[in-house]
């Protein structure tokens, strides 16, 4: 190796070194391009305005007059029993959680199997059970609260050709919760159908063919193919609707505005209520921030038990 050469070797790995660092800086910009804007938007509407309400939550403020500091007056009304709509309130959203976020995934996975194929008409298939997903929650409500009527609504209208004399769907509190799960279930069918259907996507089709070349069915396939593959997807969702479900609200204002009784008084209503029918803006804003803490409660466990059941490949 000539002299020359061995001045020149060092230069151009460090050339390498530049082009690659400045591969690398290019290829981050355009990650932050694309992320940027969702940062931003979760930065601004949701984290930093979680500060203002924090410091409101320790005030007696009715949103005109200025704020007076009650320090943790509020906090000690809550886990007191002063307000027993606190506990009632967080129990009816853990039921409803309970009932809609595992039968909503169950049913999002059966609908993303079915449709999982090239057949004429199938993309249509999939608009029409994806459309309930983008129509508004209001009219969603409005539309359940016909069917569900215990006077004119389809569903008893069914049962009554078959002699069966329907419930007061909505007139009970046990049914009118269950009428409120099944209508959530079928107005976000779409979103989670659609979900499971990106995540069948990463599933090897030659790992499907090997498994049917083995012998193994339908059912078997799934279970030990398809399914392991689906946990990540499966554990998105679990996040997605937990949080979701904790915040329902429109739903029950058209359907049962909380009703009957306290059957489905759910905690946004009550937060809702208590902010602007009461206008106790201090006492809704303490619970909102339980609400927050409930949730990363919620979410940091679920986090941990997933490394029991999800795997990634």
């Amino acid at each position: 190796m000539t002299a020359a050469q061995t001045i020149q070797a060092p230069d151009s790995k460090a050339a390498d070194r530049q082009v690659r660092h400045r591969g690398a800086r290019r290829r981050n910009l355009r990650g932050w391009m694309f992320i940027g804007p969702v940062v931003l938007g979760t930065l601004l509407f949701n984290v930093i305005p979680v500060v203002p309400t924090l410091v409101t939550s320790f005030t007696d403020w009715d949103g005109l007059a200025a704020p007076t500091f009650k320090g943790l007056a509020n906090y000690q009304e809550m886990f007191s029993g002063q307000d027993p709509l606190f506990g009632k309130s967080l129990i009816n959203t853990v039921i409803y959680t309970v009932g809609y976020v595992p039968v909503g995934i169950i049913i999002g996975i059966a609908l993303a199997l079915l449709v999982n194929n090239r057949l004429r008409g199938m993309a249509v298939i999939r608009a029409l059970i994806f459309l309930p997903y983008v129509t508004s929650l209001v009219a969603v409500g409005v539309v359940s609260r016909w069917v569900f009527s215990d006077q004119y609504g389809v569903i008893n209208a069914v049962l009554a050709s078959f002699g069966i004399t329907g419930p007061h769907w909505l007139g009970e509190p046990g049914s009118a919760m269950a009428a409120v799960i099944a209508t959530a279930i079928w107005a976000n069918m779409g979103f989670n159908m659609i979900i499971v259907l990106a995540g069948l996507q990463g599933v090897p089709e030659t790992l499907i063919e090997a498994a049917t070349l083995d012998g193994a069915g339908r059912f078997s396939r799934f279970v030990h193919v398809t399914l392991p593959f689906l946990t990540p997807t499966i554990f998105l969702l679990l996040i997605l609707q937990t949080i979701g479900s904790f915040q329902v609200f429109a739903l029950i204002l058209v359907m049962t505005g909380g009703g009957p009784g306290d059957g489905t008084y759910v905690y946004i209503y009550h937060l809702w209520y208590e902010a602007f029918t009461l206008r106790r803006m201090g006492y809704a804003s303490a619970l909102a921030i339980v609400l927050f803490a409930v949730l990363l409660a919620v979410t940091w466990i679920q986090n941990r038990l997933s490394k029991r059941w999800v795997f990634y490949q």
